[in-house]
């Protein structure tokens, strides 16, 4: 028999990640156990050309509440896509009672991201884009901080124009029927969002829904936020 209650999916691309994992996973065991207890969860990591131990933190850390999967892709739109796919085979539900929630290993989520992207879903959306800040910015050049700061818009709404699959969340048969996570570099955030958006689904992009993610540097994807981060040393010079 198909389950009718609700059910989400935290997927995780991770590489090298066993320095910040634990936060993010901890975070996540935390939201999960905010839900009702009439909504299942589970939680879907991808270690992708990891060479350190992100594969057994994760496995340490989930025991039996999540999948923890193993690629060499090198693309974050692949490892996204697979994990995906992992959490809509191990859920075998109704899709449009599956939610598919997305962030980054080195990401930490406040308690109730996960009831909130419920709540969205509640009010009518199939997709929602949340925002990013960062923990610290000991890493970047002083000037980097009140760049971001000035440059990442919020509007008086509580919109915004940004999309992160840092902070993104999309009902199952939504994402199936927009093609899914392409086999992207870079940018998969955007081109899912912008796929939604013609396939005619449901979005919002709504401040309220926030995660920290780390500052560093060195990021682990291609043109990815870390890089973002650096740009604004070169605006400002």
């Amino acid at each position: 028999m198909r389950r009718r209650g609700w059910h989400i999916s935290v997927l995780i691309p991770a590489r090298n990640e066993e320095d910040l994992l634990p936060r993010c996973l901890f975070s996540i065991q935390q939201a999960r156990r905010s839900l009702p207890a009439t909504v299942t969860s589970d939680v879907i990591v991808v270690s992708d050309c990891s060479q350190d131990r992100t594969r057994t933190v994760a496995e340490a850390i989930l025991e039996d509440s999540g999948l923890v999967l193993e690629t060499t892709s090198g693309i974050v739109g692949s490892a996204r896509a697979m994990a995906a796919v992992a959490a809509i085979e191990r859920y075998r539900g109704l899709l449009n009672r599956c939610w598919l929630a997305n962030t980054d290993a080195d990401c930490e989520v406040p308690e109730d991201w996960l009831v909130s992207h419920l709540d969205f879903e509640k009010r009518g959306f199939q997709a929602v884009a949340g925002i990013i800040d960062v923990d610290s910015f000991v890493e970047q050049e002083q000037c980097i901080e009140e760049r971001f700061r000035l440059t990442y818009l919020i509007c008086a709404d509580g919109s915004h124009p940004h999309v992160h699959g840092a902070n993104l969340g999309v009902r199952a048969d939504a994402y199936l029927a927009a093609g899914g996570w392409s086999r992207m570099r870079s940018a998969e955030d955007h081109d899912l969002w912008n796929r939604l958006d013609r396939e005619g689904h449901m979005r919002v992009s709504d401040a309220m829904l926030k995660v920290i993610t780390s500052g560093r540097r060195i990021g682990r994807a291609p043109s990815g936020f870390a890089e973002a981060l650096a740009a604004h040393s070169e605006i400002a010079a």
